[in-house]
């Protein structure tokens, strides 16, 4: 009966080891590293698209140009104004002659700022169409863009500073 169990196990055991033996029929990906992981994570270096003349916008920019000169020039005449005015309301109480009188002028400046902002917003809005039409970026664009956002900015600094020096209401 040992002799039995002994013969059955060793053919179990037989069995088992030409089985492990076999050749598995199911192909697996190899391990190794795979030709797109050699080429790394880096992006691929995009030619930069070159803006072709548009004789139509260079005319639009031109006005722009030309509007933010007359706003420049009537800010500037206006702020010079404006400082005499609120030198004038210094020494005075809040709700005198000269404090309206200064703050009147300070509203006119307001109006010129709000009309270079504008321009800044019509120029964003050309540039925006552009870019929906997958146009690259146009450099003239981008001056007068960065000239109007300039002027508006050094505005706002003066009428602060202007308003700065009065008194308080």
């Amino acid at each position: 009966m040992k002799h039995a169990f002994s013969l059955r196990f060793a053919s179990f055991a037989l069995v088992l080891a030409t089985g492990a033996c076999s050749k598995d029929p199911n192909t697996y990906p190899s391990l190794g590293v795979r030709p797109v992981e050699k080429l790394g994570f880096a992006e691929p270096e995009a030619k930069a698209a070159v803006a072709a003349p548009d004789p139509a916008l260079d005319k639009e920019i031109s006005a722009i140009s030309g509007k933010l000169d007359a706003i420049t020039t009537g800010f500037t005449r206006d702020a010079a104004k404006a400082e005499a005015l609120a030198r004038s309301a210094r020494g005075g109480a809040v709700g005198s002659d000269a404090w309206i009188t200064a703050q009147t002028a300070l509203a006119g400046l307001d109006d010129w700022r709000a009309q270079s902002s504008s321009l800044v917003t019509d120029i964003e809005a050309l540039a925006t169409d552009r870019a929906a039409k997958l146009q690259p970026d146009y450099p003239a664009l981008a001056t007068i863009r960065a000239k109007a956002q300039a002027e508006t900015d050094r505005q706002s600094e003066t009428i602060g500073r202007i308003q700065a020096s009065m008194p308080a209401a």
